[in-house]
Formats: C-alpha cells, sequence, structure tokens
C-alpha cells in the first residue's frame, strides 16, 4: 500500500472516533449554546454557494452529504499527514495530535474563512470551539495510531 493510500485509509478511520465524539460532546452542549455542526454547516454552505442547494432537499440527504464530506476531508488531510510524519520524532499519537491541533488551526481559522464558506472560530461560541477541538485531539490520536499499525503491514 502507498504511504499515501495509508494515510487516507487512517484518516478515513480516525474519522470515525472523531465523529462519535462529537456527536456525544454536541449532546452535553446547552441547549441555548448549541449549533448546528460544523461539518453539516460546512456542506450545507457549500451547497449554497455552488447553487447544488437544491439537489439536497431532504434532512436525511443533508446528513448524508456532510457525512460524507467529514470522511472524505478526514482521508484527504490524512492523505497530506504522510507528507512530513516520518521526520518528526515523537510517539505516533503526539504526532498525531499536534496534527490534529494543526488541521483545526488551518480549516477554522484559515481555509474556510477565507473561502467564505464559515465563519472563523474567533467568532464561535467557546463551547463549539471546545467540542471541535476535543474532537480534532481524538481525530489525530487515532490518525497517529491507525497509520502506525497500517505501516506495520
Amino acid at each position: 500500500m502507498s504511504k499515501y493510500l495509508a494515510g487516507a485509509v487512517a484518516g478515513t478511520l480516525a474519522t470515525i472516533p472523531m465523529t462519535l465524539t462529537m456527536l456525544w460532546l454536541h449532546r452535553q452542549v446547552p441547549q441555548k449554546e448549541r449549533r448546528e455542526l460544523p461539518p453539516e454547516q460546512i456542506t450545507r454552505n457549500i451547497a449554497h454557494k455552488s447553487g447544488l442547494d437544491e439537489l439536497i432537499d431532504e434532512e436525511s440527504e443533508q446528513d448524508a452529504v456532510s457525512l460524507l464530506n467529514h470522511f472524505a476531508y478526514g482521508a484527504a488531510v490524512g492523505a497530506l499527514y504522510v507528507s512530513f510524519e516520518e521526520k518528526i520524532d515523537l510517539p505516533p499519537v503526539a504526532k498525531g495530535i499536534g496534527y490534529g491541533l494543526a488541521v483545526w488551526t488551518g480549516s477554522y481559522l484559515g481555509l474556510l474563512p477565507a473561502l467564505g464558506i464559515l465563519s472563523p472560530a474567533t467568532e464561535h461560541p467557546e463551547s463549539q470551539n471546545a467540542l471541535m477541538i476535543t474532537a480534532h485531539v481524538v481525530w489525530g490520536a487515532a490518525l497517529g495510531l491507525a497509520l502506525e499499525r497500517l505501516k506495520e503491514k
């Protein structure tokens, strides 16, 4: 298996515990502070900007497309991770967590606001930022572990 494919597989696998963490933490946020989760916001905003929102008319379709996009992004940034992770002399979990935090920072303070897809994290409630940072820590730890296991094969 190529290292980039291994990174994409590891990123996809890591998105499972991340998603479960997001959903569980989302239920812990007080109702008055609870917002739509970012993967749903991002998908809705991209669909609207591209004029494809008319094709996604039911909530179940929105949920399915959001989940697909979420896993695809996890796979893509997992594939990017392998470009440099071998050059960092840290345990796999530590490298993965650092990368997960970098992905959150780059996405929520850089890429998504720059593309006009989502407001910057500085404008989100603290509870949402805490939820998403925690989810990215979980994703990064799982990414590091999954990639390490795949490299052993």
